[in-house]
């Protein structure tokens, strides 16, 4: 069996997103009843697009990466828990026990959820089940019980599908992607914060009547508003924080200037290319979702089902990359006044516009607000990490991951920051089997409320129907 799920692992590492996307599209597609040709030009579409997406995102994170690691380099911060990014993270979740059989776990559950009715999304963004998987992990590592690992990692799927239905309509809404819903664990626990945030600031006069919008923004001041001028601007501010404060050493005032303005470019570039490649993603997607309309409405009385998909294709908006940058000399600053924190930001500093991806259709792109609520889940992050990065370290010990020199423990942003692991691991460490099924009761309760409630549900995390025309 182990070596079944190995060469599973294997053979998805191997052909990747790009390979294996077009191929589930266009077998998904063909399922529901569309013809052939555009099926296989939807899969193709697809496949395309998230290469362009990639690509993007590769500028992003290389960009952002190298600004925040000079910024540390440059402050001479020193902690003891080192960030060691989610590509780490993710080989430490898929290289332990329960990392091997997370893919067949998560399909299995997300299926029969799908078959009895309790959920809408089917969530083809396989690669991105490794945090289902580093959550199983962790829990295996507290309990030393590889099967209460393996069954929080199926409850962690249910919990990743059930952000994705409750957010589904205010993203298709507010990012203009009908059919699309986004179970990726990175993103969806950032959700109660931005809704406590943005009840608090309400009543909050003043602060609440500000707008702050990339379309006021851009109404305000003109040009300057702008996303590619905005995402310039932003980078140059970013690029003169590392590089014009302190100059690299052996670098010319000229070279200096060079990389200021290679961080400008770059961000503006982010800016107007990735919404690009997302437009050229809904073009794939569009036959998919039409099919799958057609399907329910012969087959399921109108029932409607949600293409699951990585937060990455919701980056590109200018509300939600605005206040993601703003957000990385923020994180840093955090780390240095923290008391008690111990963790030194590095690799993922990259990884906060999936962070605050969900803020945006909550918060109708308010990029204050989105800021606001991003410097909290942040700062209680923090301590999270400081607090998880012992059993964090521990599962990449029993994963084989070599532990950077110089380091007591590690952790990442993408999910060591993150409250779900938090309270699987305290539930689990003090009440073991109990303290699964307290968190599989919240979970279901969930569905049931947004099942019962759905449109209080919706409203509460940003989504508004859209008025009837008399």
């Amino acid at each position: 069996m182990e070596g079944f799920l190995a060469g599973l692992k294997a053979f998805f590492d191997t052909f990747g997103a790009t390979i294996l996307l077009p191929i589930i599209i266009f077998l998904i597609a063909m399922a529901l009843g569309a013809k052939f040709g555009r099926a296989f030009r939807a899969g193709i579409t697809v496949g395309i697009a998230f290469i362009g997406i990639n690509l993007v995102i590769g500028l992003l994170l290389g960009t952002v990466t190298d600004v925040g690691q000079t910024l540390v380099t440059n402050l001479n911060i020193q902690r003891d828990t080192f960030d060691v990014g989610w590509p780490a993270a993710a080989s430490i979740a898929f290289g332990t026990q329960v990392g091997l059989a997370v893919i067949p776990i998560a399909l299995i559950v997300n299926i029969v959820m799908l078959l009895a009715k309790v959920t809408k999304t089917l969530d083809i963004d396989v690669w991105n089940y490794w945090h289902f998987a580093f959550l199983g992990s962790i829990v295996s590592v507290v309990t030393k019980n590889l099967v209460f690992g393996l069954i929080a990692a199926g409850v962690a799927t249910a919990l990743a599908l059930f952000f994705a239905d409750w957010t589904a309509k205010a993203v298709q809404q507010f990012y203009g992607v009908p059919g699309i819903s986004v179970p990726h664990l990175t993103s969806g626990p950032g959700v109660p914060f931005a809704i406590a945030i943005n009840w608090l600031i309400e009543r909050i006069p003043g602060l609440r009547d500000l707008k702050a919008d990339p379309e006021t923004i851009r109404k305000k001041w003109g040009l300057f508003g702008e996303p590619v001028i905005m995402g310039l601007i932003i980078g140059l501010v970013l690029g003169f924080l590392a590089y014009g404060l302190r100059a690299p050493e052996g670098k010319t005032t000229m070279q200096v200037i060079a990389m200021i303005l290679n961080v400008g470019m770059n961000l503006a570039a982010v800016m107007l290319l990735l919404p690009r490649m997302v437009a050229i993603l809904m073009e794939g997607l569009i036959p998919v979702s039409e099919a799958a309309r057609e399907f329910m409405q012969k087959r399921a009385a109108g029932r409607e089902i949600y293409i699951g998909l990585d937060s990455a294709i919701l980056i590109g908006h200018p509300a939600a990359i605005s206040a993601a940058l703003v957000l990385v000399p923020i994180a840093i600053l955090l780390s240095i006044i923290l008391p008690g924190n111990r963790v030194i930001l590095f690799a993922d500093l990259s990884v906060i516009p999936f962070m605050v991806a969900l803020f945006a259709p909550i918060m109708k792109g308010n990029i204050v607000r989105m800021v606001i609520a991003g410097t909290i889940e942040l700062l209680v992050g923090f301590y999270i990490a400081t607090a998880m990065a012992p059993f964090f370290t521990q599962t990449a010990v029993d994963a084989g991951f070599a532990i950077p020199s110089g380091a007591v423990n590690i952790t990442s942003i993408a999910d060591g920051f993150l409250w779900p692991n938090w309270l699987f691991k305290v539930l689990t460490e003090n009440l073991g089997v109990i303290g699964l099924l307290v968190i599989v009761l919240v979970v279901a309760v969930g569905f049931m409320l947004l099942k019962t409630r759905e449109s209080a549900m919706e409203r509460l995390a940003g989504y508004t129907p859209e008025p009837v025309e008399e």
